[in-house]
């Protein structure tokens, strides 16, 4: 392609343009995860007329790019390295709440928004969670009490909680290098990409509806981006809002947050609940601070505490799920549960947002630091950029919280690493 710069001139040239068909690829999706408004329709999340929560920086903050950090691949490096090397363009660190590091790249400012891909899900999950905290929602409830148009589809059978915890048995594969894999066909629906010979402008509701059967519900884990498209058809029926309306209501605007958000919808104005968002990086940190201070802001209960609870408890039923999953190998004595994954950290468990091409919002509570990484990998998944991102995370929690030697204390005394001593393991 031209070495021009994406998007730039009047009009830009061909071979410069992004465009419905090549967004979500490189080189591309470095300019397009920075404008998807321009591409894509979107609805407002409004964070309201209200003071935003402050973030407060940390007076004399560390520096943090030399702390160590061991790599995937056996070497060590910096934690600068770590960031470097993974296609970084937002990265925010709090700890106890106060910014200890904020760096931005590829144009970004803190003013950008930038789509959070599958980080989206867990704050669709914090919705279900409050709607259920007012009883307007049951997780045991057939997901045909909610949306009886799925009666006859691959959904029919399926419960509320099924789709918090991806066990529903539809027929979905989600398999990003394949053109006619589900995630990627659904696609065509959600109005993120071209629309082919055959499809129908219906909008991705209707796509849902034509889902099968592949196995019993309640089963393994299986990661499928349509559980949370239908987690958030049910959210909007059971409170007869939009998603949008819903986010700005119950999450960003008494969080406080800085900016508005958004979310793309289909051709129908449907939003799309599984990938959705675009924010700023800020605003991720105060949603990762929110969770870790058990959904409260100050005094003021902003996501239900006993659903987060329930989320970060070690269950034996979604563990075993887990362990069956395609996912074990990744992410090793992990769980999936209301929309967020959990997995053990060396001084506890870690909680966990994830979006496709390297998007992240990292909760340590053992060392009370919320990590924030938007990026824009080159391929939707990389193993080894994720759990680098992981451990240089970790790492540096446990260097702001002065702990970088419990673990290697406790290797060298036989203890158990990776196994949390906090209280919600193990119980319920």
């Amino acid at each position: 392609m031209s070495t021009a710069p994406l998007m730039t001139g009047f009009a830009p040239p061909a071979e410069a343009r992004v465009t419905l068909a090549n967004w979500q690829d490189p080189p591309y999706n470095r300019w397009s995860f920075q404008h998807v408004r321009e591409l894509i329709p979107t609805q407002r999340i409004s964070r309201g007329l209200g003071a935003f929560t402050a973030l407060p920086r940390q007076e004399h903050a560390p520096v943090l790019d030399e702390v160590a950090v061991d790599r995937l691949e056996g070497r060590t490096s910096s934690f600068a390295e770590v960031l470097a090397e993974t296609w970084t363009d937002a990265v925010v660190v709090l700890h106890d709440g106060r910014i200890v590091l904020e760096q931005y790249s590829n144009a970004m400012t803190q003013e950008t928004p930038h789509l959070l891909m599958s980080v989206s899900k867990s704050v669709v999950g914090c919705v279900a969670g409050n709607l259920v905290e007012q009883g307007l929602l049951d997780p045991d409830e057939p997901v045909t009490g909610y949306a009886p148009e799925v009666a006859g589809s691959g959904y029919d059978g399926a419960t509320v909680r099924h789709l918090l915890d991806m066990r529903t048995g539809v027929a979905f594969r989600e398999e990003y290098t394949d053109q006619a894999a589900d995630v990627r066909v659904m696609e065509r629906y959600m109005g993120w990409r071209p629309i082919e010979d055959g499809d129908e402008a219906a909008g991705m509701y209707a796509y849902l509806c034509r889902l099968g059967t592949s196995a019993d519900h309640g089963g393994t884990f299986v990661y499928r981006s349509a559980d949370t498209d239908m987690l958030g058809w049910v959210c909007e029926r059971a409170a007869g809002i939009r998603m949008a309306d819903l986010i700005s209501r119950m999450i960003w605007q008494p969080m406080g947050a800085e900016f508005d958000a958004e979310i793309t919808c289909d051709g129908v104005g449907s939003a799309i609940h599984d990938g959705g968002m675009s924010a700023r990086a800020r605003d991720m940190a105060r949603f990762g601070q929110l969770i870790l201070d058990d959904g409260q802001v100050e005094d003021t209960s902003i996501v239900a505490k006993r659903w987060l609870r329930q989320a970060r408890t070690l269950d034996p039923d979604i563990r075993g799920a887990f362990a069956a999953s395609d996912s074990e190998p990744f992410l090793t004595g992990g769980w999936y549960r209301n929309q967020f994954w959990f997995v053990p950290g060396p001084l506890g468990d870690l909680q966990l947002c994830l979006g496709i091409h390297g998007q992240m919002v990292l909760v340590d509570r053992a060392t009370r630091t919320v990590s924030v990484k938007l990026s824009t990998w080159p391929t939707a998944q990389d193993p080894a950029y994720l759990l680098d991102t992981i451990r240089g995370f970790v790492a540096v929690g446990r260097h702001l919280a002065g702990l970088a030697g419990a673990a290697d204390a406790r290797r060298a005394h036989g203890g158990p690493v990776g196994v949390v001593e906090g209280r919600e393991r193990g119980h319920s």
